[in-house]
């Protein structure tokens, strides 16, 4: 999967879907870097693209490259007619609607619902049972009432937001599925409030990124009960007891995890691989608002643009 920016955090959610549901190896790169590479492919590999404009320059020029090697390219785009739409061999319209503002919110939810779609239909292809890809399509159909439960916690996020607001730093921490909705909640931040934030796996702390932690450093957490939740939990006591303040982004029903951080904002529950479409929810919504408190321009970020189209 190749992809720039919030798209590649997308990409990255989807590597970890087809390589447990459709048990495909699957690797990820950003395009800037991904074209000048010299990739090790054959014809049984396959190169999916994913961007919200389907102009995106460095991806295009990716997609050129395997399609110059003759391997089979597919395109997940919001842009009908787009340049990546033309030129791919097959692809997925996620139909999100136009998306004006330069940050991408909508089209990152429709991006990961659309690998979520492919991942079920290519693993019928291969070994998912008929029980489990009825599950998760199941699963994905209830996300928009799921969802609409999540921005019932909007006055609360625009509290946190009040309340952190004169802070300048922040860590944003995952692991598996949530490790890129960490990293693109960092990147909304700084997209849209210009402060330092930064994303990064839950254990990757001990590998530096402590030495930075007090208590002017709050880190947003986001640990639903997943798989890798007591590793979080075990992630967020190392910042506790370094003086960080910690936002925990929690699956709803968890009262323990109120015992180790400062503040929690709820999701409902969902399979595993369907939390990041709910997690970054709150995410986008605390960079609104300190974007918005801070008095920045949240639509037109300074020194961005929403389509990238020069290297």
């Amino acid at each position: 999967l190749v992809a720039c920016g919030t798209a590649s955090y997308a990409a990255r959610v989807g590597e970890y879907m087809l390589e447990e549901y459709a048990e495909i190896p699957t690797e990820v790169d950003i395009g800037s870097e991904f074209r000048y590479r010299k990739p090790v492919v054959d014809k049984n590999t396959a190169a999916i693209f994913v961007s919200q404009s389907g102009e995106t320059a460095d991806t295009l020029a990716a997609l050129r490259e395997m399609k110059n090697k003759g391997i089979l390219t597919l395109g997940v785009t919001n842009v009908v007619g787009s340049a990546q739409a033309r030129e791919t061999d097959a692809g997925i319209y996620i139909r999100s609607g136009p998306e004006i503002a330069v940050a991408s919110s909508k089209a990152f939810i429709g991006q990961l619902a659309a690998l979520a779609m492919l991942t079920v239909y290519l693993g019928r292809q291969r070994d998912m049972a008929l029980v489990m890809g009825k599950r998760i399509l199941s699963e994905l159909a209830k996300l928009p009432g799921l969802a609409t439960e999540v921005l019932k916690e909007d006055p609360k996020i625009k509290e946190l937001a009040e309340k952190y607001k004169n802070y300048n730093n922040f860590w944003f921490i995952g692991r598996k599925y949530n490790l890129p909705i960490a990293m693109e909640g960092a990147l909304k931040l700084k997209e849209l409030s210009y402060l330092h934030a930064e994303g990064v796996g839950g254990g990757e702390l001990k590998h530096g990124s402590l030495a930075l932690i007090d208590e002017g450093f709050p880190t947003i957490a986001v640990c639903p009960s997943d798989s890798v939740y007591e590793k979080m939990v075990s992630n967020i006591e190392e910042i506790k007891v370094r003086g960080g303040p910690v936002i925990a982004i929690a699956t709803q029903g968890n009262e323990e995890i109120k015992k180790i951080v400062d503040d929690i904002i709820y999701i409902p529950k969902t399979l595993e691989m369907l939390t990041p479409l709910l997690s970054v929810i709150p995410l986008h919504l605390f960079a609104y608002y300190m974007a918005v408190l801070l008095g920045c321009d949240v639509d037109k970020p300074r020194n961005l643009a929403k389509v990238i189209c020069v290297e």
